[in-house]
């Protein structure tokens, strides 16, 4: 059962809705982003600069959450995002070298 901010564990992360969140290419620019920062980045959710209102970008970042990507927690009036990064290693090995490998093919 996800946590009170909507976390699953990791034994209930799907690959599907993991798939499902990734196959939209702003999310997976996020996750990308997250991947080449150190461990335990956190980040602002509006620091990624992407070109949508706030109301999608709150969409996207549910979503990824929702998905066990990431995991957001308040910091005062904003919130953070980090990569779950143990956690998908532990249950989709290989999925974030995957993200790596595309981002390089897009320089």
């Amino acid at each position: 059962m996800p946590d009170e901010e909507g976390h699953p564990a990791v034994e209930e992360m799907r690959l599907g809705r993991v798939l499902s969140a990734l196959a939209e290419p702003l999310r997976r620019q996020i996750v990308r982003e997250l991947a080449a920062e150190p461990d335990s980045t956190e980040r602002k959710c509006s620091s990624f600069g992407l070109p949508v209102s706030k109301a999608t970008l709150t969409h996207h970042f549910r979503a990824l959450r929702e998905a066990g990507l990431i995991r957001q927690v308040a910091r005062g009036n904003s919130r953070m995002a980090t990569l779950r990064r143990v956690d998908l290693e532990q249950r989709f090995p290989g999925l974030l070298a995957l993200m790596t490998a595309e981002s390089k093919e897009h320089l």
